[in-house]
């Protein structure tokens, strides 16, 4: 398996990446990922959930491999490349558990970003000529110890003719946007979420309601239930 980017960015929830360091009872996140949209994403919905924390949750980046094609495809492959990108992070940083003296990160998570189609015979009678493509991200954050593991998929809207049929020809659905609307880099910046809406929805709020979402079983008042 590629070996993973140690590069680190870091990210407190009110602010832009930093190279600020943790406090020993600051919740810190490790995630799977460079991506300054996706580890600010992290930061403020971890402050939200955890909102007597103090200080602030701190995220740090660094990139693991997905396991799965660079342009996912379907729910099932989208899911298993974020539940692949948050245990590679958690194997990074050794705890007890795993044989470690002790990590320092409480939690680790994966997003990952995929599309699926709607097949045109799914479409009949509701005015669609032909299938439509969804795009959609899904995450997946695990504890130190791993006893839980909290799951959630984003939104999902519909691609443009356009951009899809780049994709279902191999491109990948960052540089097909670029194709489409111009511009570089957008899987760091906006992502099609944010062109297509003009950013009314920016990427990374779409990614923090999911990874809220993702952090169900983690609140103290849902200990009792099982996820």
């Amino acid at each position: 398996m590629t070996a993973p980017d140690t590069t680190t960015t870091t990210t407190t929830a009110s602010q832009p990446p930093t190279t600020t360091t943790s406090s020993p009872s600051q919740i810190t996140i490790l995630v799977a990922s460079t991506n300054p949209v996706k580890i600010t994403a992290a930061a403020r919905a971890f402050a939200r959930m955890f909102p007597s924390a103090t200080p602030r949750p701190i995220a740090h980046g660094i990139s693991f491999p997905s396991g799965v094609p660079d342009q996912p495809f379907t729910d099932a492959t989208t899911l298993r490349g974020a539940a692949n990108r948050a245990a590679a992070a958690r194997a990074l940083d050794p705890t007890p558990q795993t044989g470690g003296e002790g990590g320092k990160y409480d939690y680790f998570v994966g997003i990952e970003g995929g599309v699926g189609e709607h097949p045109a015979e799914e479409m009949d009678g509701l005015g669609v000529g032909g299938e439509m493509m969804r795009s959609f991200a899904w995450v997946v954050v695990l504890g130190r110890d791993g006893s839980r593991v909290g799951r959630a998929r984003t939104a999902t809207y519909f691609l443009p003719k356009e951009t899809a049929g780049l994709v279902r020809g191999g491109m990948e659905l960052g540089k097909a946007d670029e194709v489409v609307f111009g511009g570089r880099n957008s899987k760091q910046k906006n992502g099609s979420v944010g062109l297509l809406t003009g950013d009314v929805v920016d990427r990374a709020g779409y990614y923090e309601e999911a990874v809220v979402l993702a952090l169900i079983p983690f609140r103290e008042e849902n200990g009792g239930l099982t996820f």
